[in-house]
């Protein structure tokens, strides 16, 4: 059968999920061609405030890769730009990077061109450093520009300049926000959310000017922006200015081909122009019953209807959405959906918590939900949107709606996970228009049972990934004991069949306190274990009972026997500890004195902020850290390692906290502290985050009322962004906290166990249990830390203490003979 020819203008994420949905009903009815004006694949343009904040990567926001194309037969022309669509030959022209042009003919046309940045007509508006931001292109000069430059102004309050603003302060940037109106996300959020989200973005660092009007912008004589001026004669300084003020559908390319165009290019409920029946738009570009939708939801949602129309279903028909709001800005939960500003007509629920910072509107018409705004706890942020969008009674439930879904007292669903009380129909994930039953469908027809497979699959999770949580139950709920069975247990090593969380079970219910009593115990298959064993049940022993447990330390790595780094050349590195990252002019002279004597070649500085002496010979290392005289860094171990910190509100002008006391006060409270793997803190000052506090597993950033935590990131071979933790107003409870969360993952994380590892396998919420609403658990791991850290040795100023055998550096060949035939057996 000859296929037909489909031709799309555009490459982003509306047009090619309609092609998605084509593939699954007709994928062998056309011929497809696909013109993109980027270089790049499909990719989630909902990802691009993460990737501007650094959250993610260019890779990991890829929707569709290059194989996509070519494994469905899909002609992708990338970097072209169609330039004219001739409806009378029926046929698109194009040309391409290099200025040649291109051309193909169709027989029905997918307008999918989207929408561009509205920049204000204002002087200025054309120098360098002045941009949009709509793509890739966009989010890379802003990334560049952090990198050059300290100020930048978002001009616009909404919802994409909150988002641009957040990625470039956590680029380092200074920013000022500049919005018209008299409050944040007019259009998302009543005035008392937007206050809450304005005090919380300001203690982050975030600058605003409200009620501002922006009458040019200056230039410096490079041509480069330097300034935005207001019409009240003030000014900013701006080395990069972002404009985020609205969209407008990209509709030249159509009104040049004289399709009817008002507000967007005019379509019917088949998606069809109603200028001419072969030519398609969809999303941004499009305007359904005089609306053009800028969220991804609808544009998803007009797709499968388009899809179901090329396919020749010929039976579906788009009748417009309802929408809905979240912010993707780390830490910082809201949700508004429907007529959440209430009108003469309405009746509102409110529930105030300023300080808990925590504020929930429900507005309602005729005993049904017509709007809502959360701010501070959306969790059931999607059972409102159902309610609305379904129009269901609240009259039953009106009492008890504002405290969400789990209190409505349903005992049909006792002891049941949200998951197991939703019906098949309910919509999981809004953006893709997944319901639950087509996730548990695909659990159980293609064997699922991970969240990466189901994403794969079924696209539920994909996109924003604020129903990732709800997709993790249905996962666990529908996969049942498949789930619990087909993952098998992992053994610790080929010792034993036991795995890690057995064996640390064993250690503390039958109070055993060396590795041959574990052995005996979980009878081992060996007697002497093996390399990967015995460092992890040593480990598990000191950190179950400490001061009790029986240490072995020749059951450590190699770093730790001899404590120290072990480089390629069998020389060895000293990094002595600098309290977060200080020192003095003596430390420096004694380090400067050892490396002159020992003849040191290498003596570098590290990412920690501490000094690294490489290539010290093993037989020099005791004398090298007895003449400098500083504290190991146990740089060598799993362990804390450093502090980083940044100079603070002691010499930063922007300052908010004393930051580099903070970090020398935790690197004090808990240097000597072992842990399943390396540990590393960092202190800011403020939120611009110099210390790069996100990609550590313990992060402190000063704010003005306190301190937030970070925790669980990391910033090694996968950098992980750290949660948001928790916000405390004292240097003391910084400590507590972190000692607190240090030591559940010293008694609950498995050897080897990074930090972000142990939290995704617990669970975010299970650790915030056990140190934020347990107050009385929480003192006591804090005092537990303490006593195990207690009398804890320095291994190279308590030698004997610290159980170091000092034979090792002793070199062979000055053993003498005597010594040597005096050690051996008789």
């Amino acid at each position: 059968m000859k296929q037909s020819r489909l031709v799309m203008v555009g490459n982003g994420m509306a047009g090619v999920r309609a092609l998605e949905e084509l593939l699954k009903l007709a994928p062998d009815l056309y011929d497809i061609t696909v013109f993109g004006s980027e270089p790049h694949p499909n990719y989630n343009r909902i990802m691009l405030s993460p990737l501007l904040a650094g959250e993610q990567t260019l890779e990991q926001i890829v929707l569709n890769d290059w194989n996509w194309y070519t494994d469905n037969g899909i002609t992708l022309h990338a970097g072209c730009t169609v330039t004219k669509i001739d409806r009378q030959t029926r046929s698109v022209h194009a040309v391409n990077a290099a200025g040649e042009p291109l051309s193909a003919p169709y027989d029905r046309l997918i307008m999918a061109t989207g929408s561009n940045a509205f920049i204000l007509p204002i002087p200025g508006s054309q120098l360098q450093g002045v941009l949009g931001y709509r793509d890739i292109a966009d989010t890379q000069a802003m990334i560049d520009a952090a990198t050059q430059y300290p100020h930048a102004v978002v001009i616009g309050g909404g919802l994409l300049g909150l988002e641009a603003a957040n990625g470039l302060m956590k680029r380092g940037m200074q920013v000022t926000v500049v919005h018209v109106g008299d409050w944040l996300m007019e259009r998302q959020l009543d005035e008392t959310a937007a206050k809450l989200l304005r005090k919380s973005l300001q203690e982050r660092g975030m600058r605003f000017l409200m009620g501002a009007q922006t009458q040019e912008l200056l230039g410096n004589d490079a041509g480069r922006v330097r300034a935005v001026r207001f019409k009240d004669g003030s000014e900013v300084p701006a080395d990069l200015v972002v404009m985020a003020v609205g969209i407008r559908p990209n509709t030249a390319l159509a009104e040049s081909a004289r399709l009817h165009v008002n507000r967007g290019i005019v379509v019917h409920d088949t998606l069809q122009t109603t200028t001419d029946p072969r030519i398609y738009a969809v999303g941004e570009c499009a305007a359904h019953r005089g609306v053009a939708y800028g969220l991804v939801a609808p544009l998803f949602e007009q797709g499968k209807v388009l899809a179901n129309h090329l396919a020749e279903l010929g039976i579906s028909r788009y009748e417009g959405s309802v929408t809905s709001t979240k912010l993707k800005v780390t830490g910082i939960d809201l949700f508004s959906a429907g007529n959440f500003q209430g009108s003469a007509d309405t009746e509102e629920i409110v529930l105030s918590d300023p300080i808990g910072g925590v504020y929930k509107k429900l507005v309602i018409e005729n005993d049904k939900l017509v709007g809502a705004c959360l701010y501070g706890d959306t969790v059931d942020g999607s059972w409102y949107f159902k309610l609305l969008r379904e129009g269901q009674s609240i009259a039953g439930i009106r009492d008890r709606l504002m405290f969400g879904e789990s209190n409505l007292g349903d005992s049909g669903h006792e002891g049941h996970s949200k998951a197991a009380a939703m019906a098949d129909s309910d919509e999981v994930c809004g953006c893709n228009g997944i319901t639950k039953g087509s996730i548990c469908q695909a659990i159980k027809d293609k064997g699922l049972f991970t969240l990466e497979e189901v994403r794969k699959h079924t696209k539920a999770s994909a996109s924003c990934g604020s129903c990732t949580g709800l997709v993790e139950q249905i996962i666990m709920f529908t996969a049942g004991g498949d789930y619990s069975a087909k993952p098998r247990l992992k053994a610790m090593c080929g010792c034993t069949d036991h795995g890690h969380q057995a064996v640390r079970d064993a250690i503390r219910a039958n109070r055993l306190l060396s590795i041959p009593a574990v052995y005996r115990f979980m009878e081992w298959r060996t007697p002497n274990g093996c390399a990967s064993c015995r460092p992890a049940i040593n480990y598990y022993l000191l950190s179950t009972w400490p001061k009790e447990a029986q240490d072995d330390p020749q059951s450590r790595y190699i770093n730790e026997r001899s404590h120290a780094n072990i480089q390629k050349d069998g020389t060895y590195s000293v990094i002595p500890r600098m309290w977060g990252g200080e020192t003095t002019a003596d430390e420096l002279r004694r380090i400067a004195d050892a490396v002159d004597k020992y003849q040191i070649p290498t003596v570098k500085v590290t990412g920690g902020q501490r000094i690294d002496l490489l290539g010290v010979k093993k037989e020099d290392l005791v004398n090298v850290w007895r003449d400098i005289g500083m504290p190991s860094g146990h740089a060598y171990a799993k362990a804390l390692r450093t502090v980083k910190t940044c100079v603070g509100s002691e010499w930063c002008r922007m300052g908010t906290q004393d930051s580099t006391q903070m970090g020398k006060d935790l690197e004090r409270a808990m240097w000597r502290m072992y842990a399943p793997h390396k540990v590393k803190f960092a202190v800011s000052g403020c939120p611009r985050n110099c210390a790069e506090s996100g990609i550590k597993d313990v992060g402190v950033i000063g704010v003005d009322s306190g301190w937030e935590l970070h925790i669980a990131g990391n910033g090694g071979i996968k950098t992980e962004v750290a949660h948001f933790f928790t916000k405390v107003k004292t240097a003391a409870e910084v400590l507590e906290y972190t000692g607190a969360f240090m030591q559940l993952y010293r008694e609950e994380g498995w050897y080897l166990e990074r930090t972000v590892h142990y939290v995704n396998r617990v669970g975010l919420d299970y650790v915030k249990q056990r140190i934020l609403e347990d107050h009385t658990g929480r003192a006591e791991l804090w005092e537990r830390l303490q006593f195990a850290l207690d009398g804890e040795p320095d291994p190279w100023f308590e030698l004997q203490k610290a159980a170091v055998d000092e034979r090792q550096f002793t070199p062979v060949a000055q053993v003498s003979h005597s010594a040597a035939t005096a050690t051996l057996p008789a």
